[in-house]
């Protein structure tokens, strides 16, 4: 069995990906800032700041040795704020940077010495079909999933032949909180946890070694 590192694993997407991951006879270590839930006690790996080089070593050293190897890693990890430029807080921008482009580096990063050793690895990010085109409140948002994209495309040749590197662009995910933020939307056109978990799950397949450096739009019918 191959072993599978998700970053932001206690989440709603994250922890729908683990399940459908396990289902499929992955090993799972999930990575996080928040404590480790006790469902998750077995396979969390809580309190880990992955912006942090040396906390994100420590813990894909950790899940290294838990699962045996790691061939592939789905970053996850991320965050999102509304403000307009006018009005908001010009350090939400520096936020965002950080927990969505400087954690998906940092722990592409940290993981790829453990990859490089699998052979046949796979990192996939999640970015944001809104980073190709910027809404009203979306400046700091998109401008870091835009970054999310380059990462990604950049890696991709960077390790090409060696470690396949792409990402899902997802419109809004149907959650709990999403649902809560906009109670008049219609959620049935929204991209179901489910639904981007067997995307990324293909991604990080045998089945995809040919793919790499793809940005794969997941918009349900938004």
């Amino acid at each position: 069995m191959s072993g599978m590192v998700i970053t932001g694993g206690f989440g709603v997407l994250g922890s729908g990906l683990a399940d459908a991951a396990l289902a499929q006879g992955w090993k799972v270590a999930l990575i996080d800032f928040a404590p480790v839930p006790d469902a998750r006690a077995a396979i969390g790996i809580g309190g880990v700041d992955l912006a942090d080089p040396e906390a994100a070593a420590a813990a894909f050293a950790t899940a290294h040795e838990r699962l045996g190897g790691i061939d592939a890693l789905v970053n996850v990890a991320g965050g999102f704020a509304w403000e307009t430029v006018a009005d908001g807080d010009l350090d939400t921008w520096d936020r965002l940077y950080r927990i969505n482009v400087r954690s998906c580096l940092v722990a592409s990063r940290a993981a790829l010495p453990h990859l490089l050793q699998a052979g046949d690895a796979r990192i996939v990010n999640v970015g944001a079909n809104a980073a190709t085109k910027a809404a009203l409140g979306m400046g700091a948002y998109a401008a870091s999933k835009s970054a999310v994209a380059r990462l990604t495309e950049s890696l991709a040749e960077e390790l090409k032949g060696r470690v396949t590197v792409n990402a899902v662009l997802p419109s809004i995910i149907d959650t709990p909180t999403n649902r809560a933020d906009m109670p008049d939307a219609d959620h049935g056109a929204w991209v179901t946890p489910a639904d981007l978990a067997a995307v990324i799950l293909f991604l990080a397949s045998p089945a995809a070694r040919a793919v790499t450096g793809a940005l794969v739009p997941v918009t349900g019918k938004v």
